[in-house]
């Protein structure tokens, strides 16, 4: 146990059906951190459905600096799996990211950018390390059972859940962020466009029909750029359903990273949001569409400075 103390706990999570030679990826990165002298095991997920599995491994090994070589999913499982700790285990660990997912926003929200690999481990060798929020959305199941989901950037209910769902698949197909997006944005005429919600937000109260609302700890993929996740709240973006010129508008300033300029977006910041009623909406967290949307109402809050995570210098 105390020789882990300093050694890394390195899951490398291949991006399965995007790169020609996922492998070629991590001997590059494994020869980086050999020329730093840094001492690490390493394992790779066979698939999605084990990250949670090895790094509960980790964790359970005594490895104090967990780095997931993957996207916003993988960290999303990190941070989930080391919420199921005691606390005290917990502020042991210091997780990093070396960015290597479909979705790598997270790792972008710090300036960590999938080609600069030296860089990044530059900073994580450095390990300065900041305790971050967690966004937490706790609902009830088809079975029943009450449970609870963390996340890092955002929850997403409503057409954006969906379009992020498609955005995963078309980038298997594309390979490129700007042109899955796009495809996205064209295969929304085939969605549905508004859905019956109630929330409530502070004290405001909306009943009405809503195209997408997103939850932010983070950029929330640009839906709510002003968001940081250590300072306890949670930001909203509540976007009505637009005529069609205005939803290309909105398409544009999306792009554009000026999302908030649209007047059809409604943002709020808050600490706890409550749906009592999201009809037929689908519910994505970090950029992952749940498994199977919650039943009945279902309520988001913060949780502050609860994880250790190694940012840039």
């Amino acid at each position: 146990m105390e020789g882990r103390n300093n050694k890394w706990g390195i899951l490398y999570c291949p991006r399965h059906g995007m790169t020609k030679n996922p492998r070629r990826r991590w001997e590059r990165i494994e020869r980086l951190l050999r020329s730093r002298n840094i001492d690490f095991d390493y394992v790779q997920s066979e698939n999605a459905k084990s990250v949670d599995r090895l790094v509960m491994m980790m964790i359970n090994n005594g490895y104090k600096t967990i780095v997931i070589v993957g996207g916003d999913s993988a960290l999303n499982d990190a941070v989930n799996c080391l919420m199921q700790v005691p606390k005290p285990v917990r502020d042991g660990i210091a997780l990093g990211v070396i960015p290597n997912g479909m979705m790598n926003d997270f790792s972008h929200f710090w300036g960590i950018d999938e080609d600069r690999i030296s860089e990044a481990i530059d900073w994580l060798k450095q390990r300065r390390v900041r305790k971050i929020d967690l966004g937490c959305i706790r609902y009830t199941n088809s079975k029943r059972e009450n449970c609870h989901r963390y996340f890092l950037n955002c929850v997403n209910v409503g057409l954006i859940a969906a379009i992020m769902n498609l955005r995963r698949q078309t980038h298997h197909i594309f390979g490129s962020r700007s042109l899955s997006f796009l495809f996205s944005f064209i295969l929304l005429i085939f969605q549905r466009m508004d859905y019956i919600m109630d929330i409530k937000i502070n004290t405001d109260r909306i009943r009405r029909k809503v195209m997408t609302v997103c939850i932010g700890n983070a950029s929330g993929y640009g839906q709510t750029p002003n968001a940081v996740p250590y300072n306890g709240l949670l930001d909203v973006s509540v976007v009505y359903h637009p005529k069609m010129t205005q939803l290309f508008e909105g398409i544009y300033l999306f792009v554009k990273g000026k999302f908030l300029n649209h007047h059809s977006v409604h943002p709020f910041r808050t600490r706890e949001v409550e749906f009592t009623t999201a009809q037929h909406a689908m519910v994505g967290v970090d950029g992952r569409l749940m498994n199977g949307s919650p039943v009945g109402s279902f309520r988001i809050t913060v949780e502050q400075e609860v994880i250790n995570f190694i940012i840039p210098s």
